[in-house]
């Protein structure tokens, strides 16, 4: 099956770290941009960072600069979202999906999609306790 399969959630306590992989199957990264995503309840699903395999660039949203770091690993297939200083307003299920251009991080680009990016996984909860 093509997908991505998440893993690393939890329930931590505000101000800890949580490691999340975001594991390919059934395709390669190689030439693709992964991007990490997530959904709190009630919400819409969001953009949080985005990391180009070919040049290593990577992107983030406001709301987690300083404190998420994205990077990849092409052996393994696999990108990861390492998340320090979590607030209870990081609590979410995360999700991550492909795009050939890391669409909608970009500064100033509007109208992007989120739903063009391919190969969503099932997610994996992040919970963050005041």
């Amino acid at each position: 099956q093509v997908q991505f399969v998440e893993s690393g959630g939890n329930l931590v306590q505000s101000g800890g770290s949580l490691r999340l992989s975001c594991a390919a199957s059934g395709f390669t990264l190689d030439g693709r941009t992964t991007g990490w995503f997530r959904q709190a309840p009630g919400k819409e699903r969001e953009g949080v960072s985005c990391i180009d395999s070919s040049d290593g660039s990577t992107y983030y949203a406001d709301s987690v600069k300083g404190r998420f770091t994205i990077s990849g690993d092409n052996a393994k297939n696999t990108v990861y979202l390492q998340m320090n200083s979590l607030k209870p307003e990081d609590t979410g299920v995360y999700y991550c999906a492909a795009d050939p251009r890391c669409g909608g991080f970009h500064r100033g680009e509007v109208g992007y999609d989120i739903w063009w990016y391919d190969y969503w996984g099932q997610g994996t909860q992040v919970t963050v306790s005041s």
